[in-house]
């Protein structure tokens, strides 16, 4: 019987249960037997998120057992309209990122985590937007036949929610990035670095059903008026009415051919 899968988590997210309950519904449809290891900063202190909380369930990443992972996912954060260098963290974050190119086989880089590892490994910028990108997109795939598309067809969804980009032709002339899969609104989505050691995501494919309609809801309540109704949703453009799940098989699985993809190496 092969062993579990370990995946470490270096959640960055302000709402980490949220965040924890969205990794733990994908990984609980995996036919991968998974361990996953939340991971968190010495350099950061989350402000919402109890201290009790941290220290039971999250570990630094000199305390992973044996010093490696399979598989890392780096979240996004709220700090995308930072530069990269001004974020508190960014030295210890660059540390994993480096620690991440040695001890795992594939990390997989989410939104501005996203960004985050295009501009440290490759030197990508970002760029501000004129308005938050907001809502649920259609993704064209370009690399059908790598193991991280298997099952799909020419396209999925994936929800985005984010106040910066990454542009198409800056990746395009990097040597060793794919652009994997992108959409005329929302750009590009993902990017494959040397063959699938490197995954960046540049939306929120993990979400739940809810979290944009928590988020739109939460803009409202404070009077944001720079941030609308998150695009291709609600039915009918009506926040009244419950938005569909189109993601929610992409989402399961995408994270499951790369596990698969996790574990033929393992076993190489």
């Amino acid at each position: 019987m092969s062993t579990s899968l370990k995946i470490g988590i270096l959640n960055l997210m302000p709402l980490k249960e949220v965040t924890e309950y969205d990794f733990l519904r994908l990984f609980s449809s995996s036919v991968v037997s998974v361990k996953i290891i939340w991971l968190r900063l010495r350099t950061h202190i989350p402000k919402h998120t109890s201290c009790e909380h941290m220290e039971a369930f999250y570990s630094y990443i000199e305390e992973i057992e044996g010093n490696c992972l399979d598989g890392l996912i780096i979240t996004g954060a709220p700090v995308e309209q930072l530069n990269f260098e001004a974020v508190t963290y960014w030295p210890e974050l660059a540390g994993i990122f480096d620690w991440a190119q040695t001890h795992t086989i594939s990390t997989v880089y989410i939104c501005w985590g996203a960004q985050a590892g295009l501009y440290y490994h490759y030197g990508v910028p970002k760029y501000p937007l004129a308005t938050k990108k907001f809502g649920i997109f259609t993704q064209q795939i370009h690399l059908p036949f790598h193991p991280l598309f298997e099952g799909f067809g020419k396209s999925l969804d994936m929800p985005h929610s984010r106040h910066t980009e990454v542009r198409e032709a800056d990746i395009a002339s990097v040597n060793g990035l794919q652009i994997a899969a992108t959409s005329p609104e929302s750009g590009v989505s993902i990017v494959i670095g040397k063959g699938g050691k490197e995954v960046f995501i540049t939306g929120h494919i993990e979400y739940n059903r809810l979290t944009l309609d928590t988020e739109y809801r939460r803009d409202q309540a404070i009077g944001r008026t720079d941030v609308g109704l998150p695009l291709h949703y609600y039915p009918n453009d009506n926040s009244s009415e419950l938005p569909a799940f189109t993601w929610k098989k992409d989402a399961v699985r995408l994270y499951q051919n790369w596990m698969t993809y996790l574990q033929k190496n393992t076993e190489k």
